[in-house]
């Protein structure tokens, strides 16, 4: 992979004007900075930016989209130049892409479609006195991706990345996105996944752990999982060797060139030497399959990267002890050799079985029921089932409330979260609030294979398990000889139809 792109921009010693260019020559806020507008007002400096990189010897360019998304760009009031900036600066890498394959006949280059994380947090408040508040949604993410992705496809992307994760709610609605585009335009792209560890504590900003994090998303099935960003590479490398043991795709690594240092040239401590020689100890480690660099880095530390791992054996993805992968901050895996033993469920964050949490719900004592979640955590609950489900209550509005407080409590979101009703709209409600990957309860055959189907494939685009219930369109199954078929029936339609994970799959026989 390539290097940074804005340490590159930074070079040029750019002023105002270069970010106006003609097409924003009017507009009313300061874009100095705004490095994606680039792609439009000198595409000639992002394109010489490609090819620096390309004849570095990386195989992989990423587009100039870190913020090219509305969200990102109403900082400078230029959510209209959208679509723009990510069709020209897919189409300034193919380009640069094409140059290369033609100068060097045998060659193959590719152009990684770049989705930054935003500058929004979908799993955190950005307000410390009202911890439920959220800035952005699950939704307006996931629209803003879904409309990247269709320009960036339009001008040529290759591969699709979203990287930079620091909340992996943010990174589920970019997947969530990415499963839309394949349904609605028949086309499958090779979907890179990067994660950014923000210090030596291993988690994400969001607080999830590496293997919490990598089960929230491996429903994605990628290409690639990695991490980039956050940590040079000597910091960030017992992430890595843990990623790498846990990954049944190709695994990614591009840090920052080391830390921080206002005084180097790069603002980065390590140099091209340095870099390549951290990374091809990685290489030889066999830690990783594709390799690239971050803020900091230049042409020339992805030339030193692509020799020093030039020669080194690729990474052989590991056969995974088959089981059931949950999380909430941290992971919950549940092996096929352990799935006789109990787990743990505490029902008593739910108002049809604890008449004290349905008091406290109906007094709109939050942080109360909050501390019957956390008890129940403390006193060794393995999973936490929340219901809302009670006639005077907006259970929808209730869950999203809840579930956005249960997310800023360590202590209890640590956990995984089964989302339990009734209802299909408050069940998708509190799916779009889990960053980890919880458990739905539940679904059944009650209302016909269309309906059933149509909810467990969202419920597996969501990121989450299932509870099946044995009921079908004639009720609930009484003898064991209908429980059997019922289950029989929707496990073959789960598996062979909707394509769910078996192991994601609980059945409720109603015992």
């Amino acid at each position: 992979m390539d290097g940074a792109m804005g340490t590159m921009i930074q070079q040029h010693t750019l002023e105002e004007e270069d970010f106006r260019g003609e097409h924003f020559k009017d507009a009313k806020k300061d874009l100095k900075g705004n490095n994606d507008l680039l792609s439009l007002t000198r595409p000639e400096i992002i394109r010489d930016i490609h090819l620096e990189y390309l004849r570095a010897g990386a195989d992989i360019v990423e587009t100039n989209t870190f913020s090219a998304t509305k969200i990102a760009q109403a900082d400078y009031g230029r959510e209209d130049a959208v679509h723009d900036i990510n069709v020209e600066s897919a189409r300034l890498a193919k380009q640069a892409c094409d140059i290369i394959m033609k100068e060097q006949p045998g060659r193959k280059c590719f152009v990684a479609g770049s989705l930054g994380p935003t500058n929004k947090t979908a799993s955190l408040s950005p307000d410390v006195n009202n911890p439920a508040f959220r800035a952005i949604t699950f939704d307006e993410l996931s629209d803003n991706y879904y409309d990247q992705i269709v320009s960036l496809v339009e001008g040529g992307a290759d591969l699709i990345l979203p990287e930079t994760t620091f909340d992996t709610l943010n990174l589920k609605a970019a997947i969530f996105a990415y499963r839309k585009f394949e349904r609605e335009s028949g086309k499958t792209l090779p979907l890179m996944l990067s994660v950014t560890i923000t210090d030596a504590s291993g988690r994400t900003l969001s607080g999830q752990t590496v293997e919490g994090f990598w089960n929230s998303v491996r429903h994605a099935k990628p290409f690639s999982v990695g991490i980039n960003c956050a940590l040079g590479a000597r910091e960030m490398r017992p992430y890595m060797a843990e990623l790498s043991r846990l990954a049944d795709c190709y695994v990614s690594c591009y840090p920052n060139a080391g830390l921080p240092n206002p005084l180097s040239k790069t603002g980065y401590d390590e140099t091209p030497e340095m870099t390549g020689r951290y990374m091809g100890e990685f290489a030889s480690a066999g830690l990783i399959n594709i390799v690239g660099g971050c803020c900091g880095t230049t042409p020339g530390h992805i030339n030193k990267i692509a020799q020093a791992v030039k020669n080194s054996p690729a990474r052989k993805i590991p056969q995974l002890v088959p089981g059931m992968r949950l999380s909430g901050l941290e992971p919950l895996n549940i092996y096929d050799e352990r799935a006789t033993r109990f787990l743990m469920v505490g029902e008593r964050s739910n108002v049809t079985g604890s008449p004290k949490f349905a008091r406290l719900i109906k007094e709109d004592n939050f942080d109360a029921a909050l501390e019957i979640a956390r008890q129940q955590v403390e006193n060794g609950a393995n999973v936490i089932d929340i219901n809302f489900d009670e006639g005077l209550l907006d259970s929808k509005a209730c869950m999203v409330r809840f579930l956005n407080l249960v997310a800023s409590e360590p202590d209890i979101s640590r956990v995984p979260i089964m989302i339990d009703s009734s209802k299909w709209e408050v069940i998708e409600a509190g799916l779009k609030c889990l960053q980890g990957k919880g458990i739905v309860n539940s679904i059944s055959l009650k209302e016909g294979e269309e309906e059933f189907l149509k909810h467990a494939r969202l419920i597996k685009d969501y990121g989450a398990a299932m509870v099946v219930m044995a009921f079908d369109e004639k009720g609930q199954a009484a003898t064991k000889d209908e429980k059997i078929r019922i289950c029989k029936r929707a496990y073959k339609l789960l598996t062979e139809t909707a394509g769910v994970d078996p192991r994601d799959i609980i059945f409720d026989p109603n015992i």
